[in-house]
């Protein structure tokens, strides 16, 4: 069983992770350079992933790079504008919503739609937070129908 301290540092390190995940898409999308470069980069030579859960943040970034493609094609019809024209800190919190609701069903809908809004308030735009939530929500609609009919 798990103790109330584990379940905290578990959460607080899956922040952390998505945290450096935003910031490692961001990397990735600017410079090109590997995927696994970047994971080994921001595992041995930064400090953003001490208290996160690495693994966590690791698979993130592996699932998100080999599935851009069906992330890309799923976020088109909800946008009002192409992908490519998405801001990359808005494009990196949006993969790292959608492919937790596509690849992460133990995550409740609610919950990755909250931590992506959280993580457009610490890293985009003024208002993209906003943005965010929208978008999400029609996405958790289409992805996880029966999870939203089933919430109280």
């Amino acid at each position: 069983m798990i103790s109330p301290q584990e379940r905290s540092f578990s959460k607080n390190a899956r922040i952390r992770a998505r945290r450096s995940a935003v910031q490692a898409l961001y990397q990735w999308q600017m410079t090109q350079i590997p995927i696994l470069d970047v994971i080994a980069e921001f595992e041995n030579e930064r400090t953003e992933l001490k208290k996160a859960d690495v693994k966590y943040f690791r698979d993130l970034l592996q699932g998100m790079a080999q599935q851009t493609t069906v992330l890309d094609n799923q976020l088109g019809p909800l946008l009002d504008r192409p992908v490519k024209e998405l801001d990359p800190v808005e494009r990196a919190v949006l993969h790292i919503g959608l492919y937790e609701l596509l690849y992460r069903p133990e995550l409740p809908w609610r919950v990755v739609i909250n931590e992506s809004v959280e993580l457009a308030k610490m890293f985009g735009a003024e208002q993209s937070y906003k943005f965010i939530n929208g978008v999400l929500d029609k996405a958790a609609r289409i992805i996880r129908p029966e999870e939203i009919l089933q919430a109280p």
